[in-house]
């Protein structure tokens, strides 16, 4: 089903909105779709039960929601009208007349969703790394784009492979491996590698595209993707602490961020890959250069989260990718918006996620344009017709970054909320920079539900629910 999107306005309180509360709705049915509303603050609640807001509990800053700008998907975009693309990305990335999408995902080189497979140093010698086509074509075009409509938009970056003439079939014979696909980083080449992350960095900031964040690799253990690269956590700790994390204090890049791992919750079984990032964190030197560890739900549990987070609550967490596709019924708004909103949204947000970052923001209505040996099945955040480049269809993972981004500002904090339980609902509630409250709640149940919020014991607002559906609401205190 394909339709019309409302156009958020508003998204910053303005001051004659703060004495109400400003609603957005999603049903899985799609009657509603961010339709925006408003509440009244009452002096008594009218439901039970009563959820009360802690504003004094804090619990993680975050950092923000998004979704990645692959090749693909900056290759469909600038298939679109200019104007028809400019509302879009408005929609998207505007925190005044759109939802506020605070972070975005790229691929350093290519990805399974690029126009073809390349590194920024294909022609071996690391003297000749130089951005390429889909870069300069594609890419940065978009990324200025977005960032002209938001312009605090945070970036993290993520390699699916180095240069191939840095890859050696396994780390005792190190023989040449020049194959797109698996192998591993010869160690001989962990300086020129970590130079190789530093004029990626230095050659965005060259054309005004500051990187916030990357990742050493994109799924560690995957050996089968159309590009990858294998990379235990002793060869991740190795290069991080011998070579990156060096390469980017001396060149002045410290403050941006290196999260590990980049992978499963179950490590994808491998036994002696349990705990991955912890077991990096247990090198001082590694885990000085590390900020925290990126995880993806393509095996495991979220509460893998929580595990971490105990062990090491000094190092953060971040959400990088999660897929909807021919597999998990993805364009089945009735069943996806559910199970991604519990498991993905405010699954990763409940057990410590700073960021939430599900994977292509755009594909086309041929799953495309795609890699061989990639995924070949898998929808997009949104899916624009290939007969016009114009005609949308939103899916699940746009709804779910939405009703967070849209509420939840960079900078927020979670904070501690507390009701009686009620089986269906599942909630999270956050203070932003600004001083305003939010609360993001999924409804699972077929009926509506009914209960009233507090943030002081005063004031209450009084919350009518639909059955399946997703409400975000933000209110001034």
């Amino acid at each position: 089903m394909k339709f019309k999107l409302l156009l958020l306005v508003g998204c910053c309180l303005s001051a004659a909105a703060r004495s109400q509360v400003t609603v957005y709705t999603t049903t899985a049915d799609r009657s509603q779709s961010f339709a925006e509303t408003t509440l009244k603050f009452s002096d008594k609640p009218k439901f039970a039960p009563v959820i009360t807001l802690n504003p004094a509990v804090r619990y993680q800053s975050m950092d923000g929601f998004g979704a990645a700008v692959t090749g693909s998907t900056c290759y469909n975009l600038m298939k679109m009208a200019p104007a028809e693309r400019t509302k879009f990305l408005t929609r998207t990335f505007s925190d005044k007349d759109g939802l506020g999408f605070s972070y975005i995902r790229i691929s350093i080189g290519c990805s399974d969703f690029s126009l073809s497979e390349y590194t920024c140093c294909d022609k071996p010698g690391i003297e000749n790394f130089a951005l390429q086509s889909e870069e300069k074509e594609y890419v940065i075009p978009i990324l200025k784009e977005i960032l002209a409509i938001n312009p605090t938009i945070k970036i993290l970056g993520s390699p699916w492979t180095c240069p191939r003439w840095m890859k050696v079939d396994n780390l005792t014979d190190r023989k040449p491996f020049n194959s797109w696909t698996s192998g591993q980083l010869n160690p001989d080449y962990y300086q020129d590698y970590a130079a190789y992350f530093v004029k990626w960095v230095q050659a965005f900031e060259k054309e005004g595209i500051d990187i916030y964040s990357i990742t050493p690799q994109n799924e560690p253990l995957n050996r089968g993707n159309s590009a990858s690269l294998f990379m235990g956590w002793k060869e991740e700790l190795a290069f991080v602490k011998d070579a990156l994390g060096p390469a980017f204090k001396a060149a002045g890049l410290q403050d941006t961020k290196i999260y590990a791992f980049d992978h499963n919750y179950n490590y994808d079984n491998m036994a002696d890959q349990q705990g991955y990032p912890i077991k990096m964190y247990d090198d001082e030197v590694a885990a000085s250069f590390l900020t925290g560890a990126a995880y993806h739900n393509y095996g495991g549990n979220r509460d893998e989260l929580n595990n971490i987070q105990r062990q090491r609550p000094d190092k953060e967490l971040i959400f990088t990718e999660t897929s909807i596709g021919m597999w998990n019924d993805g364009r089945n708004l009735q069943r996806r918006l559910m199970e991604d909103m519990r498991e993905v949204a405010l699954g990763t947000v409940n057990n410590w996620c700073k960021g939430v970052i599900v994977w292509n923001l755009m594909l086309d209505s041929e799953r495309g344009p795609n890699r061989d040996g990639g995924c070949q099945t898998c929808y997009g955040a949104v899916d624009i017709n290939r007969s016009d480049y114009k005609t949308i269809t939103y899916n699940s993972h746009y709804y779910i970054i939405g009703h967070l981004s849209s509420v939840v500002k960079p900078d927020a904090f979670r904070i501690g909320s507390n009701g009686s339980a009620t089986n269906g609902l599942m909630y999270s509630a956050f203070e932003n920079p600004d001083g305003t409250v939010a609360f993001v709640l999924l409804n699972e149940n077929e009926t509506t539900a009914r209960i009233s919020l507090t943030a002081d014991g005063k004031n209450y607002i009084d919350c009518t629910i639909p059955g399946k559906s997703v409400t975000s609401y933000r209110w001034k205190k």
